[in-house]
């Protein structure tokens, strides 16, 4: 073998070896964990964040946690801590938890699938391997998750690294079906309002988000969305032609009026992150046979509102990264709210006829509650799915709505929030 191969190949074997085992030093915990737990933080050799919380009581087991977004900024060393926090309740259950930030911020769930596995082999190279780990992922992080669970369930040697996954909010529908809406509400929008881009602005394709290089903040924003929709006015105060735009642009693309500015917020910054770094300009989103419906001139609309037509190399670099296979091999539960509004609640079909095509559906057991949230659901519920979890790895039965039902109800003392399981 030539020596500047081998070397390269020692090379790239110890980088990989140093982003896995980075060493943890002690950091200050969350305040909701101040009193319960043991907190540290580090950055790997990616360049991606990480936090961990060991509760005093510590059951051994440890939660591997896989956050939402994307996020577009730059990762920095504390953006754990915010879920950290939003979960405190699996820690003061007993269970270790780790997050990472992901090396950078944008889109790419094998990135992110990868630095949470690395996240993994951090925890267990500097406090030895828990009795069991678990992985879980929430919104978009429950993308990263599925695809994690898919990539690393088993080490090479077909030990298992992960007993169990939990997917709660989670974007399963795979990057080729989940921004498709979005790209819909751009248009549908653009086609009410006419201010992004306003008409003395460079014009660009709304698929694109923005053009590379371009900039525009939430404040900025949310200022045209309510100029246009009078969206941040109480309803008493918008004209009848805000009112009139409004109630269309939220009728025809199913988004709830409080969701409004972070959809197209969505459709503008993490696209152009999307479109022009991560798929070298090119477009994954079409609306070229969609029919819109449910707006005061449904014919107008459908006549005026911008078509594009998706590449396919685009949307097979989407799939590679982003779509899920359904080939899971470890117990895998979801809980989602009903009445999501932000990660629809069609996406849980949409994964299990993907798990059902794979021949994996004695592997996932799907909950529903009959909430309207999205970012964070009931205390109890999370504890109680993760126990089930546990005694789903332990005992080989997987769990039932009322099994659910009941662990959260008798968890409500200690935890609180309710408890809203109903059955599909």
């Amino acid at each position: 073998m030539p020596d500047l191969i081998r070397a390269a190949i020692v090379a790239a074997a110890l980088l990989v070896s140093t982003a896995a085992h980075a060493e943890p030093v002690s950091a200050p915990c969350p305040q909701a964990l101040a009193s319960t737990a043991r907190c540290y933080g580090g950055k790997d050799a990616n360049g991606a964040y990480y936090r961990i919380a060991i509760p005093k009581d510590w059951n051994g087991k440890l939660v591997v946690h896989a956050h939402g977004g994307p996020r577009t900024a730059a990762p920095k060393a504390d953006d754990p801590d915010e879920d950290m926090a939003r979960f405190s309740a699996m820690i003061r259950a007993g269970y270790a938890w780790i997050g990472s930030s992901y090396r950078r911020g944008g889109y790419g769930v094998r990135m992110a699938a990868e630095d949470a596995d690395n996240s993994r082999k951090i925890f267990w190279a500097a406090f030895g391997k828990p009795k069991r780990t678990f992985l879980h992922g929430q919104s978009w992080g429950g993308n990263v998750a599925a695809k994690a669970s898919e990539l690393y369930a088993f080490d090479p040697g077909g030990e298992r690294n992960y007993d169990g996954v939990l997917l709660t909010s989670g974007v399963l529908g795979g990057g080729t079906r989940a921004y498709q809406f979005r790209a819909g509400l751009r248009a549908v929008y653009q086609y009410y309002c006419h201010n992004h881009p306003a008409a003395d602005e460079p014009q660009y394709p709304l698929w694109e988000g923005l053009p590379a290089g371009a900039s525009m903040s939430r404040a900025e924003l949310r200022r045209r969305v309510n100029a246009c929709t009078g969206v941040d006015l109480p309803p008493a105060q918008r004209s009848p032609e805000q009112a009139r735009k409004l109630h269309d642009i939220l009728a025809v693309t199913g988004v709830k009026e409080q969701q409004l500015v972070s959809h197209l917020a969505w459709a503008t910054n993490l696209f152009q992150d999307l479109v022009n770094k991560r798929l070298d300009g090119r477009n994954p989103f079409d609306n070229s046979r969609v029919i819109y419906s449910g707006s005061s001139d449904d014919v107008a609309l459908n006549a005026g509102v911008e078509r594009f037509t998706a590449d396919p190399d685009a949307v097979a670099r989407l799939a590679y990264d982003a779509d899920l296979s359904g080939l899971i091999a470890l117990p895998t539960l979801t809980m989602h709210a009903l009445h999501d509004p932000v990660a629809n609640f069609e996406m849980e079909a949409q994964y299990a006829q993907v798990v059902a095509k794979a021949g994996r559906s004695h592997l996932l057991v799907q909950t529903v509650t009959d909430e309207d949230q999205h970012s964070k659901l009931s205390d109890s519920e999370y504890v109680a799915l993760l126990e089930a979890l546990d005694h789903w790895v332990e005992t080989r039965q997987a769990p039932s709505v009322d099994d659910l039902a009941s662990r959260c109800a008798a968890l409500l003392p200690q935890y609180g929030q309710g408890c809203r399981f109903i059955r599909p």
